[in-house]
């Protein structure tokens, strides 16, 4: 579902306009840091000198902007939208968000430099998902310079783990300079609540393809069998689940591994033998300052 924070009264020109927004649902607003790969287009540089350059490190399409020519208030650079039509709009997966979870997605706007007396370049925002409807924004009209919008926002629930979050330019082909431009890009997300899809089936060794199997079969009809018998009735649960010997001797016979072990004889007690050793170790250390010792070996008990 689309969830958009309280919109922002805006001051426009005395040719009044309408801002629709739609109500963000009730609960909490999503806290928890989601992962963006290079959010803020710092990877590659753009070679110095130049305005634009290549596709910003972990996405798909764009173009990278220059800290210069981006102009935005913290430094940072940018990237242009692909141009309307492209077969690869600027894009990336959140990799650490989960199908179900809840997703606030946070960025910075601007026209970039081209010159318009109208209003500013349109572009949306798209994630897959039948309950996820397309962000439809609007930069600041364009001034010939930078004139960034700090703040937007689109919050959506992934469809799927690692969801792609598409930005794409909806007008016709223009130049570099007439693209919309973003960057500081950031997520928070709430988790879905229980294990992820498929969770319960991976930790269940009889479950897919194992199933039919020998052994699987037994462990189900033994589980019917089991579930048919009272509570109370040991004599029912024993004749299909067994009385536990075989369980019970292999206990048994560790036990008594154990002690065999402690039975053998000894011509020296441990503690006995253990002196043998003291002498030797503490003239290895006997030399060392106390900062190279954890502790110092006349400090074991048995020395």
């Amino acid at each position: 579902m689309l969830r958009t924070s309280p919109a922002r009264l805006l001051a426009i020109t005395l040719s009044s306009a309408c801002a629709l927004a739609l109500a963000a649902p009730a609960g909490a607003e999503d806290a928890d840091p989601a992962t963006v790969m290079n959010g803020t287009f710092a990877s590659p540089a753009v070679p110095s000198g130049q305005d634009f350059g290549g596709s910003p490190e972990g996405w798909q399409g764009g173009l990278l902007a220059s800290a210069a020519r981006a102009g935005h208030p913290r430094g940072l650079q940018g990237s242009a939208l692909s141009s309307a039509g492209s077969a690869t709009p600027l894009s990336t997966r959140l990799s650490d968000v989960r199908a179900g979870a809840t997703v606030t997605l946070s960025w910075d706007d601007n026209p970039d430099a081209c010159v318009s007396s109208g209003d500013g370049r349109p572009y949306t925002v798209q994630v897959a998902g039948p309950d996820n409807a397309t962000g439809s924004y609007q930069t600041n009209v364009p001034t010939g310079k930078a004139n960034w919008y700090l703040g937007r926002t689109y919050s959506f629930t992934a469809a799927e783990d690692a969801p792609r979050v598409t930005f794409r330019f909806g007008t016709v082909p223009v130049s570099p300079a007439c693209r919309p431009m973003i960057t500081n890009v950031a997520a928070k997300q709430t988790a879905p609540t229980g294990p992820p899809p498929g969770a319960a089936a991976a930790a269940d060794p009889c479950a897919g393809d194992s199933a039919g199997t020998p052994q699987c079969a037994d462990v189900g009809k033994a589980g019917g069998e089991i579930a048919e018998c009272p509570a109370t009735s040991r004599d029912c649960l024993s004749s299909v689940a067994g009385d536990g010997k075989q369980t019970n001797d292999g206990i048994g016979q560790q036990t008594g591994a154990v002690q065999d072990f402690g039975d053998i004889p000894r011509d020296e007690s441990p503690d006995a033998a253990a002196q043998h050793l003291c002498p030797l170790s503490n003239a290895l250390t006997d030399g060392l300052p106390p900062e190279y010792m954890v502790i110092p070996p006349k400090q074991w008990g048995q020395c």
